[in-house]
């Protein structure tokens, strides 16, 4: 697998990183964050579209988990992720799920894709993608 950010090769293949990734999802639902910090490299990106308060680009495994964290809170507990599928290719995999949270009255209720890059079993990028953006931004603040 080539790496396209770092330009790097990877002796993964697109069934191994699948299983990374299917394992990152599990760990999230399950709000294991110990699982979750070893599938990540410590250099991971992970980019936030749009222009609500979560947006943007979190540098590192720490602000990557932070993030998670956040949505955690911001959702005060109710986000649940459905995880619809996983589709690996030579470059990068790909996750899409299904997010469900309720918050005063409000709901949040999307699919959304994240695109994967992997090297040596660790996710070193990922980019989401939402459903419907300015819905995304106005629920999260």
């Amino acid at each position: 697998m080539i790496d396209t950010a770092h330009g790097e090769v990877s002796d993964m293949g697109a069934a191994e990183d699948g299983e990374v990734v299917r394992r990152g999802y599990e760990a999230f639902i399950a709000g294991d964050l110990a699982t979750l910090g070893e599938l990540f490299a410590d250099d991971a990106v992970w980019s936030v579209p749009g222009t609500g308060v979560l947006s943007g680009m979190k540098r590192g495994r720490d602000a990557v988990l932070a993030y998670f964290g956040e949505l955690g809170s911001r959702s005060r507990g109710s986000l649940r992720v459905t995880v619809q599928d996983i589709v690996g290719g030579e470059k990068h995999t790909v996750g899409i799920h299904h997010s469900h949270a309720d918050i005063d009255g409000r709901t949040y209720d999307q699919v959304t894709v994240v695109v994967f890059a992997l090297r040596d079993g660790k996710v070193i990028e990922a980019k989401e993608f939402f459903e419907d953006q300015t819905k995304s931004d106005e629920f999260w603040g």
